[in-house]
């Protein structure tokens, strides 16, 4: 309904056009991209996006905020460079899954989002110097969950090491498992944990680096199996989540608890180590326990 009363303007964009037409020009809002820029989590300041990937997104107050599996492939490997291996494809939807939406309908979504077919990503090449199987879990694709997807691409992953006599490396980061895939998901636990038997029994190092978050079926399984567990500063690492605990236990946390520091300190972490010096330090582990004649980190 059009108020009568109020004077009616006959030039869209208020008193500014009609008084001035040429200042509008000048004071209008320039067009610009929507990712130019990032805000710090932690403090509130906007960070230029391109600084921000420069610092390999590590924000000025140390927060390693999450990065998605491409990114992560491309920090770890040496000069950038790898060979992409495909993971295998599984039956979708085998249980029909709907939570109000299809679990098709949502695994369609989150592959349009990310480019992905699912959460793993695996890759070969130099780490370090050395030379190594990575497999990287994407929290951006379902939050990192563990299903049938997952599960064949670290069994795959493994038997690549397996074949080319090299080390396996795996960046964690998952909410736990996928409820849309039930005891399959579950089921995966156990088929990842025969995975790494195969390593073990190869001989092959396999070492896990923790990231934020890693938690649920995840931690219960393939992320404590390796014989070196290295994490990011700030991962949040465990089974339920603090605010689960406190719920259920009726007791406050202590600060940090289930931080990366945290367990450094209770000896679940063997080091807390910041993402520039992931590669360095992965590479010269590795290469210890290869057998090679580089010193220990």
């Amino acid at each position: 309904m059009v108020d009568k009363n109020k004077p009616q303007s006959d030039k869209p964009g208020g008193w500014l056009s009609r008084f001035a037409p040429g200042v509008r020009k000048i004071v209008s809002r320039r067009e610009t991209p929507d990712n130019l820029w990032v805000k710090d989590p932690d403090t509130g300041d906007m960070l230029y996006r391109s600084e921000l990937e420069g610092s390999l997104w590590v924000t000025p107050s140390g927060r390693h905020m999450r990065i998605d599996a491409p990114t992560r492939l491309r920090f770890t490997f040496d000069g950038g460079e790898y060979e992409s291996i495909d993971t295998p494809d599984v039956p979708e939807d085998p249980l029909k899954f709907s939570d109000g939406r299809s679990y098709r309908d949502r695994l369609n979504a989150a592959r349009k989002a990310s480019g992905r077919k699912d959460t793993m990503a695996i890759g070969f090449g130099s780490v370090g110097g050395q030379p190594a199987v990575v497999i990287v879990q994407d929290f951006t694709f379902m939050g990192g969950s563990l299903g049938m997807a997952a599960g064949e691409a670290f069994i795959k992953a493994a038997r690549e090491a397996v074949a080319r006599r090299v080390p396996l490396i795996c960046f964690t980061a998952a909410g736990g498992a996928r409820m849309q895939e039930g005891a399959l998901s579950l089921m995966q636990m156990a088929r990842t944990t025969l995975a790494i038997d195969e390593l073990k029994q190869a001989k092959l190092p396999y070492a896990v680096v923790l990231t934020d978050p890693t938690t649920g079926g995840v931690t219960a399984s393939y992320a404590m199996l390796g014989d070196v567990h290295l994490a990011e500063p700030g991962a949040l690492i465990g089974f339920a989540g603090p605010r689960v605990i406190e719920a259920t236990i009726r007791e406050k946390l202590p600060p940090g608890f289930q931080r990366a520091e945290y367990l450094q300190e209770k000896g679940m972490v063997d080091r807390v180590v910041t993402r520039g010096e992931l590669p360095h330090v992965l590479g010269q582990i590795l290469s210890m326990l290869m057998g090679g004649t580089r010193q220990a980190a």
